[in-house]
């Protein structure tokens, strides 16, 4: 991971933060870490749940949205960017006009593994998303061909790992149906 030059900037000073390129930075610790640019492995499997979501949200009529790569303040100066997240259109609304950095913890957020972001998916994420009272949070993995879903319950996540042909269970979307294969297919071109 790499930190910029900038020594340390309050989540307010984050949320309106320009250096003038396109690079994407979390907020870890007053800190930004600049985010290497995505596989496109990585953008499939993302667009490929977008999707799969938006298209459950309107079967099901729910008020949710879903948005990739928007930003979740997980701490006095941390904020996390994810690669999906499913939200209120209240927590919508509130951010129409400012930096889509939800303040308020999301329905559902998934991210989705690649080599650099192991630990801080694994680790890093996934204690700061409970401590924000994530209820649910997917981390895809196509590097050990998995997704685990991790549910809240007292304060910690209890993990379930579905592998090659299981369907995916989800607390959030309850009848959503989709193998771990098909997720993980979504990613190759071919």
């Amino acid at each position: 991971m790499v930190t910029t030059p900038v020594t340390s900037i309050t989540f307010e000073e984050y949320l309106t933060y320009n250096d003038g390129s396109d690079f994407h930075y979390e907020l870890v610790d007053g800190k930004l870490e600049l985010m290497n640019p995505p596989t496109i492995e990585h953008f499939l499997i993302a667009k490929f749940l977008e999707q799969l979501l938006d298209a459950e949200i309107k079967g099901c009529s729910l008020p949710w949205l879903s948005f990739r790569e928007s930003g979740v303040r997980t701490g006095r100066n941390k904020s996390r960017l994810t690669d999906l997240c499913v939200v209120t259109v209240e927590q919508a609304r509130d951010l129409l006009n400012a930096s889509a950095v939800f303040q308020s913890p999301p329905l559902l957020i998934v991210e989705v593994v690649s080599p650099e972001s192991i630990k801080r998916d694994y680790r890093h994420k996934r204690s700061e998303y409970a401590a924000l009272e994530v209820p649910e949070y997917w981390i895809i993995d196509p590097l050990k061909a998995k997704i685990s879903v991790l549910l809240l319950e007292d304060g910690f996540y209890e993990e379930t790992v579905f592998t090659a042909n299981q369907q995916i269970g989800s607390r959030t979307f309850p009848e959503f149906n989709i193998a771990v294969e098909e997720v993980l297919n979504a990613g190759n071109l071919g």
